[in-house]
């Protein structure tokens, strides 16, 4: 099945009115032009702009040879990454994260993910400690990923009420690393349509398209230890409560 006719992503909040099968050929294909550096990311992360076609849009381009070393995550594995995150969210129906893409530009592979412009009016703090619904999807999305490092400053609320998330690079360990801002709903029963969410994930991964696409992406201990804890979810039925052996929030949490 194409980008093209994926029926999993619909229209993207955000975006300057570009559909999901337009703004993923865009970054698949578009020519690459960076603007500037955002020095504040710990690994390289440019700003640029990409041209298909007559169509532009804004993105962000994180080329591996940016990447800096990690103890606990492999080198050179944080691009790719993010795409699988991509997937998962793709895969939910929740376009919790931009669509991204893994492709050569400039300076090497990496990850391309289309720029969304927020709410400058949006309080962060505030929102991180409200019971926002797209919130508590971002939670469960970050359980299943085994996301080590969902900050504030990783959530981009729109004016229309939609909330992205960013910067999934410390993703999908085999070891759990769950660590978030956004704890509020732990040992909470999940909601009737996450579990639905989460018994197709199940299905998608083992035996679908997403399984197969994030065996490209990741190794298999990875992929097999992603599918396990869906299962957990489902086995349980609540949220995740922190773990006594990994940090539960990440510094700066903001």
């Amino acid at each position: 099945m194409s980008a093209e006719s994926d029926p999993r992503l619909s229209s993207l909040p955000g975006t300057s009115g570009l559909d999901d099968a337009t703004a993923l050929r865009l970054l698949r294909e578009g020519v690459i032009e960076v603007a500037g550096r955002l020095v504040e990311a710990t690994n390289m992360t440019l700003y640029c702009t990409i041209r298909l076609d007559g169509v532009a849009a804004e993105c962000v381009y994180k080329p591996v040879r940016g990447e800096r070393p990690l103890w606990d995550f492999p080198d050179g594995t944080l691009a790719a990454r993010e795409v699988a995150a991509f997937e998962v969210s793709a895969a939910t129906g929740w376009q919790i994260v931009p669509p991204s893409v893994y492709r050569d530009g400039p300076f090497g592979p990496g990850m391309c993910q289309l720029w969304i412009d927020t709410d400058p009016e949006a309080d962060l703090m505030a929102l991180i400690r409200s019971r926002n619904p797209a919130l508590r999807r971002m939670a469960i999305f970050d359980a299943v990923v085994n996301n080590a490092d969902r900050k504030g400053g990783h959530l981009l609320p729109l004016p229309d009420g939609h909330i992205y998330g960013v910067d999934h690079g410390v993703c999908f360990s085999e070891e759990d690393k769950l660590r978030t801002v956004l704890w509020q709903w732990r040992g909470k029963p999940l909601p009737r349509e996450a579990v639905n969410v989460l018994a197709r994930l199940e299905r998608e991964i083992e035996r679908g398209r997403l399984g197969r696409r994030l065996r490209e992406l990741l190794t298999l201990p990875e992929v097999e230890a992603t599918w396990e804890r869906v299962r957990r979810l489902l086995s349980t039925g609540i949220h995740p409560y922190p773990s006594d052996d990994w940090p539960a929030i990440p510094w700066p949490p903001i």
